[in-house]
């Protein structure tokens, strides 16, 4: 049977075709997991610790989508430099489905915006805005993995071409996690979770290239694996 792959969804006030508010999961990240032989399951957004947790229960895996800046309170800082699209329930749902995953010690992988949730869940702050912003928006560039590392392991390579879409990064690491990837800028694109069973964040987009690139495939195709663990 396929592992269930949960993913915590977005609300919007409309959508083509839909008459009502919709939730999302966004289409390319549903995609890679298919591909990978799991079953998409779309979480939508919820202030329901009981209904966050009944649903991880069930399911094998989850994956942090990107999007949004995380409010700077969630990381104990104010508002330093323009940021976009903050959304507070939004943050407090994943920060909730994080843990509670974490508790489950099931598989994560958590991709830009969520590599930046997977690190202020576990205690850690961020880079409000980068200094190098324009080297990573909307740009392909090579990033540098530790040799042997999840990340590295999953791609088959440790210096992968990603898909950079951000203006925000890691600032201070949470305990929990390890640095496995950075950019010549020194910006954190890869942690793993120092003891967990399999947690990943990267600070790129693999679910756009994925379809037609195996290495960044390969983190979707790894993460179902360890959920069929």
């Amino acid at each position: 049977m396929a592992p269930l792959i949960v993913i915590p969804g977005r609300r919007s006030s409309e959508a083509r075709g839909h008459r009502t508010p919709v939730v999302s999961g966004g289409r390319f990240y549903a995609d890679a997991v298919e591909r990978a032989g799991g079953l998409p399951v779309v979480l939508p957004p919820t202030d329901s610790v009981q209904v966050i947790r009944s649903t991880i229960d069930r399911c094998d895996a989850l994956v942090l989508l990107g999007g949004g800046d995380v409010s700077p309170t969630k990381y104990a800082q104010t508002e330093r430099a323009q940021l976009f699209g903050v959304d507070e329930f939004i943050d407090d749902f994943e920060i909730s489905a994080v843990k509670h995953a974490i508790a489950r010690n099931i598989p994560i992988l958590a991709i830009c915006r969520g590599h930046q949730v997977l690190n202020v869940a576990l205690g850690g702050s961020l880079v409000q805005h980068l200094e190098t912003t324009e080297a990573h928006r909307d740009t392909m560039h090579e990033v540098q993995l530790v040799p042997g590392s999840l990340p590295a392991l999953a791609m088959s390579s440790h210096s992968p071409l990603v898909h950079s879409f951000h203006h925000q990064a890691i600032d201070q690491v949470a305990d929990d996690l390890t640095v496995v990837g950075t950019f010549h800028d020194g910006t954190i694109e890869a942690v793993q979770h120092k003891t967990a069973r399999w947690v990943v964040g990267v600070q790129w987009h693999p679910e756009d290239t994925a379809h037609d690139d195996a290495p960044n495939q390969g983190l979707f195709n790894e993460l179902v694996k360890q959920a069929q663990r």
